[in-house]
């Protein structure tokens, strides 16, 4: 296979992005050769980017998925709740597929993803994990399976979310109530917990987690705010004032507003838009603080803190160890590494931090179209077979919290395919 033809189902921030711009830089590896995107604006805006031909640019995926095969693989960056549809008729029509996370939004489909995997394993099948691809978290799995500090004993990782990033995508923004999309713990960490496994080297066992909706609710709207930040008196002293966070500063988030992000568009979208609503006048309902405790079956215990009153977007983490501890900052792109009995402290930048999860994003995608060149299916170090574990994990963390009780992965999963397939007797 000479060019791998890739097709992109939804032209947002990832799939406009994320991932298409490797492939349009490597025009000797990889081709975008279309796209579907419900959205006008954005369909046009990436027909123009990629220089596609207007025979395979559709409004529905319904419509390309009419066609015979058109090309070797297909990038899913559709909504949330398509994710499983999309990927279950693109696996049948022949296509390798990169799924963006989470891979299903329901427990029911994660056990129909897993019927998939087994039935399409001549197709590479990756997702999104990104995080498996930075050098930062390779090299923590290269000290922990090393042993020069001993066995791992204890993980205290932290997904520090960031005040303005939360504002935008989880209190304003598409992920913001769970019944439109899901639990915070799924859509923004399931890679997190999927880390924890890649590190630890082993499954989760058990899991208790405890978090609330705290601060970014309607309980803390008065009369002296507006429903909107342009027309409020106290936006100029607000942190998470629209304007502050998008017209003040300038971010990729601000392409997910207005694909031509200038001020004035800017400004005039906010007048009337959800992003531009006060934060504690909005219909979200999920948390904005979660701490959740791990324990995996080989006794390596863990804490994972997810928090969205952080200034910084940053993943830090610390690794305990029997005879030694390690402390790093994925922003930083910084690893200390502490041996018991020595006092010189070794301080270990592990390589590539450019944008786009500290180089993950290109390292990924250069693998997924690696891998389809040379057809070795089974060497995806994200294949979604994996990444169906750590959404579980996901699932029950959520369950726990909720329910306020440990919840043992293996039972919680076992109760869900039961359920599933009650369902389904019932309706067929």
């Amino acid at each position: 296979m000479e060019v791998v033809r890739i097709f992109v189902i939804g032209a947002g921030l990832r799939g406009m992005y994320g991932y298409a711009p490797y492939i349009h830089e490597n025009p000797n590896l990889c081709k975008v050769i279309g796209v579907a995107e419900i959205k006008k604006g954005r369909r046009d805006l990436f027909k123009q980017k990629y220089q596609l031909d207007d025979n395979y640019v559709f409004e529905s995926v319904d419509d390309f998925l009419s066609l015979e095969k058109i090309a070797d693989a297909v990038i899913i960056a559709s909504s949330d709740d398509r994710h499983y549809e999309h990927a279950k008729k693109c696996l049948e029509k022949g296509y390798h597929v990169l799924l963006e996370k989470p891979v299903a939004n329901s427990l029911d489909g994660l056990v129909h993803l897993n019927e998939l995997c087994d039935k399409y394993d001549k197709q590479i099948f990756m997702t999104c994990h990104v995080l498996r691809y930075t050098k930062f978290f390779e090299k923590l799995r290269e000290i922990v399976n090393g042993k020069g500090l001993g066995e791992l004993i204890s993980i205290q990782h932290n997904e520090n979310i960031g005040y303005w990033h939360y504002a935008h995508s989880y209190t304003r923004g598409n992920w913001r109530n769970s019944s439109d999309t899901a639990a915070l713990i799924l859509t923004k960490s399931c890679h997190d917990i999927d880390i924890l496994s890649y590190i630890s080297g082993s499954k989760c066992k058990k899991i208790a987690s405890f978090g609330n909706q705290k601060y970014m609710n309607n309980a803390n709207f008065d009369d002296n705010m507006s429903e909107n930040c342009l027309s409020c008196k106290n936006e100029k002293d607000c942190p998470y004032s629209a304007k502050k966070i998008y017209i003040e500063n300038s971010r990729d988030i601000n392409h997910a507003v207005h694909i031509n992000p200038t001020e004035e568009n800017l400004l005039d979208i906010l007048k009337d838009g959800p992003y531009g609503k006060c934060v504690y006048n909005c219909d979200n309902n999920v948390v904005d603080n979660m701490v959740s405790i791990l324990e995996f079956e080989n006794k390596v215990t863990a804490t994972f803190n997810l928090c969205a009153y952080t200034k910084e977007c940053d993943r830090t983490i610390k690794l305990m160890f029997s005879k030694g501890e390690v402390g790093g900052s994925l922003l930083k792109n910084e690893i200390r590494v502490k041996k018991f009995g020595e006092n010189e402290e070794i301080i270990i930048n592990p390589g590539i931090n450019i944008k786009g999860h500290g180089g993950g994003d290109l390292r990924l995608i250069e693998d997924f179209i690696k891998l389809i060149k040379e057809g070795r299916v089974e060497d995806s170090r994200t294949s979604v077979k994996y990444a169906i574990e750590s959404h579980i994990v996901a699932f029950a963390a959520e369950y726990s919290r909720v329910s306020e009780s440990v919840v043992y992965i293996n039972e919680f999963y076992k109760e869900a395919i039961e359920m599933t397939e009650k369902i389904e007797d019932t309706l067929f």
